[in-house]
């Protein structure tokens, strides 16, 4: 991915990581829009997208998913929407009208929030899956 090249903070995984989140949360929020149906809003808002990354990133990292971020350049939740609106500008996402950069600054302290996704994710799996 040429953002990668041309913003070196964050890692090429990162740019794919979000791109994977999007879908990862517009799925979990039951907004798949089909090619064939452009009336299906598929938009998730800059807080829905940065809670469904923390919840993406704990399901495929788990304890480890803090860690991953860092390494990839994902320090606070500005990182996010840095990213997103990069990767709006390569076409790669699309924007809507309410969009803002500003959706994603200083939500919420992302290590916190990947803890409470991990807590979250092993109260709700079966004794068997622990």
């Amino acid at each position: 991915m040429e953002l990668a090249r041309t913003e070196p903070r964050y890692s090429y995984e990162a740019y794919q990581f979000v791109c994977d989140a999007v879908n990862y949360t517009q799925d979990r929020l039951g907004r798949i829009a089909l090619e064939r149906d452009p009336e299906v809003d598929a938009h998730v808002s800059g807080g829905e997208l940065l809670r469904g990354a923390c919840a993406f990133a704990v399901q495929e990292y788990g304890l480890m998913a803090p860690v991953v971020f860092k390494l990839w350049g994902i320090r606070t939740t500005d990182d996010f929407g840095d990213m997103v609106f990069r990767l709006i500008e390569a076409e790669r996402l699309k924007k809507s009208e309410n969009d803002d950069p500003d959706d994603f600054r200083g939500q919420f302290d992302l290590e916190k929030m990947l803890a409470e996704e991990y807590e979250q994710m092993t109260d709700a799996a079966p004794r068997s899956e622990r």
